[in-house]
C-alpha cells in the first residue's frame, strides 16, 4: 500500500491534452517508474529479455521459498520481517516525485526533450516529498486517560484517624457552648477524636450568625465526612446541630437526620436526647416501631388555629419519613436547617426509592401567595445571581457522613450538594477509575487498633472453627456474621444444640422489640456468640465486642469494612477472623490488598486442634436431624429456611 503525491502536471503535454490525458500520462510515468525499480531488484538477464508486460497488467511478487535442504526453516519472525521490508520497498515505488511549481518553463522542456518517453531521468528528479507511511499496525499500549475529579473532591480536608494518639482536649475548641462541654465531660469525654475536632469547628462557623441565615448572609456549603468506623462521626454532628438550636424560639423541624436501619436511628436519637436532655429542644424517634398514629401524635398536636410542631429535631428511616410526609397533617419541613444523612453510601443506593427528592420538595414548598408569610417563605434558586441572594432566606445544610463515602462525582450529583466541602481521612487525589466498585486503592481507613487474621478451612469445618474460636480463645463477646438469615438460623441451631455457649440469633426473623432485646443482652454479656446478618454491620455501636468472625467471607469490600469495624471502636483493640474456602482466599487477599488494609494474618487450625470437638459436633447434628424429623411439615418447611 502507498501513499501517492499527485501534483499538477503543467508541460507541453499538458497543454494540448484535457484533463483525461493528463492523468493518462501521469499513470504511464508512474507504470515505468514502478518497472525500472523492479528491474534494478531482479538479475540482469544473460539472454533475450522476457516480453514486457501490459501496463494494465498487475504485476505479482514472487512467492518467496522456504530453505528445507539441510537448513533450519525460518521463524515467523524472521518471515514477517521479510515481508515488511518487501512491502516497504513496494511502497517506495510507488511514490511519485512532484516537481516543482517554482521551475522555470525552459527547464521543464529540456527534462521533456532528455525523456521523450515521459520518465523522468533518476538524476533530473528532485528529492521525494515527505510522504505519511500508512500501516503501523504494531500493538501499542493505549495511553491512560487520566479523569478529572472536581476540586473538592480531589483535594480533600485530611484528617487524621489515629484515634488515641491525635485527640484534642475540649478546651482547645471553645466554640462549644460551656453547657454543652459541661455534658461531654458528665459523659466521660475529655478529648474530641481528630474527625470531631475538624468538623465541629466548621459546622459552628456556618452557624455563627445563627441558624436563620447563613454567614454574611450567604447560603453555607455542604459537608462531607468519611472516617473509619468508631471514629466518633456521630459526635461530630450532634454537638454542633445541638448548639445550633439553642436559641430557637418557636418550635419547628429545623433538623432531620435519615438512617437506614431502625436501630441505627434507635441509637442516634439516643445520643440526640442525652444532649438535650437540659435544653428546650425536643427529639422524635420516626421508625416505624410504633403506629403511625402515635408517631404522629410525637410531631404534631392538633389547635384551634391549625396544627403546632413538637419536634425540633427528627431522627427517621426513609420510608417511615415519606409516609409523615404524605399522611401526616400539619408536619412541615419549610424550616429545616440541617439535613444529615448517616450512612450516606447506603443512602445513595437507596436513591430508587425518591425519599431525597420527596424530602427536598417539602422543605422548598411554595405557600399562597396571599400568605402573609409568603415574603420570607423559602426558594430554591436555579442559579446563585445577585436577585436570589438579595432576599435573606433560612438555608438547607446537607451532611453527609459515612466510612465508606463513595467518592463517584456521578452517584454524588444525586444529592444536590451545594459548593460541598470534603473532610477525608483516607488517600487524597485519587482517580475517578478507582473511585468505585471494590477496585479502591486504599480508599477506605481500618481503625489502627483492628488485627486482621484469615483462616483457610473447608465448608464442613466452619462451624468447628467458630466454637474453637469462642471456646478455646476466650473471648466473652463474639459477634459472627454470615451472608444470609438462612445460613444464620442454621448456624444458630447447631450451636445450641452443641451447648456450652449462650448463643443468640439477630436477623429479620425477628421483629423491632426482640432485636432491641437481644441487642441489650449482647451489650450486658449475657449472650457470648451473636449470630447476624448485615443488619448489624451498619453502625450500630456495641460496647465490649472483643471478635468478629466472618463465618461466610463477604462479597464486597464495603461490607468487610463495616463487619469488622462493630470491634476495635473508639480507640480499642479487637480482632477479626475470616474464614475462608480454598477457592476464596486468592480473590478476597486480593481484594483487601487493593483496599490498602494492613496485610492479613493467616491463622492455621490443624485437624489435631478441632479433633476433640468433633464427637460433641457430631452427636449436636444428630439431635437436630431428629428434632427437624419430628417436626410438622409446616414446621419443617421453616426450620429449613
Amino acid at each position: 500500500m502507498a501513499l501517492f503525491y499527485v501534483a499538477r502536471y503543467p508541460g507541453p503535454e499538458a497543454a494540448e491534452v484535457g484533463a483525461h490525458g493528463r492523468a493518462r500520462t501521469l499513470l504511464e510515468r508512474l507504470q515505468s517508474r514502478a518497472r525500472e525499480r523492479q528491474q534494478q531488484r531482479e538479475p540482469a538477464p544473460t539472454e533475450a529479455a522476457a516480453p514486457t508486460e501490459p501496463a494494465s497488467r498487475k504485476r505479482r511478487r514472487p512467492r518467496r521459498r522456504r530453505r528445507v535442504n539441510g537448513s533450519e526453516p525460518e521463524s515467523p519472525e524472521a518471515r514477517r520481517g521479510k515481508r515488511r521490508k518487501a512491502d516497504d520497498e513496494d511502497a517506495g515505488a510507488g511514490v511519485c516525485r512532484a516537481e516543482s511549481s517554482e521551475e522555470a518553463p525552459g527547464e521543464r522542456s529540456a527534462r521533456a526533450k532528455a525523456a521523450p518517453d515521459g520518465r523522468v531521468p533518476e538524476e533530473a528528479a528532485g528529492p521525494l516529498a515527505p510522504g505519511l507511511v500508512l500501516g503501523g499496525f504494531g500493538r501499542r499500549k493505549a495511553p491512560k486517560v487520566q479523569p478529572f475529579l472536581p476540586k473538592w473532591l480531589a483535594e480533600p480536608s485530611c484528617v487524621r484517624k489515629n484515634v488515641t494518639e491525635d485527640l484534642v482536649p475540649i478546651e482547645d475548641i471553645p466554640e462549644v457552648h460551656p453547657d454543652l462541654q459541661k455534658q461531654l465531660r458528665a459523659h466521660g469525654i475529655s478529648s474530641y477524636f481528630p474527625v470531631q475536632a475538624a468538623v465541629i469547628p466548621a459546622l459552628l462557623e456556618s452557624a455563627a450568625c445563627g441558624f436563620l441565615v447563613g454567614r454574611g448572609g450567604y447560603r453555607p456549603s455542604d459537608l462531607c465526612v468519611s472516617a473509619p468506623t468508631g471514629s466518633g462521626k456521630t459526635l461530630a454532628f450532634v454537638i454542633p446541630v445541638v448548639q445550633a438550636l439553642l436559641s430557637r424560639v418557636v418550635c419547628h423541624v429545623r433538623a432531620l437526620v435519615v438512617l437506614p436501619t431502625k436501630e441505627l436511628a434507635q441509637q442516634v436519637s439516643k445520643v440526640f436526647n442525652i444532649y438535650t436532655d437540659a435544653t428546650p429542644l425536643r427529639v422524635s424517634l420516626v421508625t416505624g416501631q410504633k403506629s403511625l398514629a402515635k408517631e404522629q401524635e410525637s410531631l404534631v398536636q392538633k389547635t384551634a388555629d391549625g396544627y403546632r410542631c413538637l419536634a425540633d429535631i427528627v431522627v427517621a428511616t426513609p420510608g417511615r419519613l415519606v409516609d409523615h410526609i404524605d399522611q401526616t397533617p400539619g408536619f412541615s419541613l419549610q424550616q429545616l436547617r440541617f439535613l444529615i444523612i448517616d450512612e450516606a453510601d447506603r443512602m445513595i443506593d437507596s436513591m430508587h426509592q425518591s425519599w431525597l427528592p420527596r424530602v427536598v420538595s417539602a422543605a422548598f414548598q411554595s405557600k399562597d401567595p396571599a400568605d402573609p408569610c409568603a415574603l420570607l417563605q423559602r426558594r430554591q434558586a436555579q442559579a446563585v445571581t445577585a436577585a436570589s441572594i438579595c432576599c435573606p432566606q433560612m438555608p438547607l445544610q446537607k451532611l453527609l457522613f459515612s466510612a465508606t463515602l463513595t467518592q463517584n462525582p456521578e452517584k454524588l450529583q444525586q444529592l444536590g450538594l451545594y459548593q460541598p466541602r470534603l473532610f477525608s481521612s483516607g488517600l487524597a487525589h485519587r482517580g475517578l477509575e478507582e473511585t468505585d466498585g471494590d477496585k479502591e486503592s486504599g480508599k477506605y481507613a481500618f481503625p489502627v487498633g483492628l488485627t486482621h487474621h484469615y483462616v483457610p478451612c473447608s465448608l464442613s469445618s466452619k462451624p468447628l472453627v467458630v466454637l474453637h474460636l469462642v471456646l478455646e480463645m476466650g473471648f466473652s463477646r463474639v459477634l459472627c456474621f454470615t451472608n444470609s438469615r438462612e445460613n444464620s438460623h442454621r448456624l444458630f441451631l447447631l450451636v445450641q444444640a452443641f451447648g456450652g455457649v449462650d448463643v443468640a440469633e439477630f436477623s429479620s426473623r425477628y421483629g423491632p422489640g426482640q432485636r432491641r432485646t437481644i441487642l441489650k443482652q449482647f451489650e450486658q454479656g449475657k449472650i457470648q456468640l451473636l449470630i447476624s446478618t448485615d443488619a448489624t454491620a451498619r453502625g450500630i455501636d456495641v460496647q465490649g465486642v472483643e471478635l468478629v468472625v466472618n463465618y461466610d467471607a463477604p462479597q464486597y469490600l464495603r461490607t468487610y469494612v463495616h463487619r469488622v469495624g462493630r470491634t476495635a471502636r473508639a480507640g480499642k483493640t479487637g480482632q477479626a477472623f475470616t474464614l475462608l474456602l480454598k477457592v476464596q482466599e486468592r480473590r478476597f487477599l486480593r481484594m483487601l490488598a487493593e483496599a490498602g488494609a494492613p496485610e492479613l494474618q493467616r491463622h492455621e487450625l490443624s485437624s489435631t486442634l478441632l479433633q476433640p470437638l468433633v464427637p460433641r459436633y457430631e452427636e449436636a447434628l444428630s439431635q437436630l436431624e431428629e428434632s427437624v424429623k419430628k417436626l410438622p411439615i409446616c414446621s419443617k418447611d421453616s426450620a429449613k429456611t
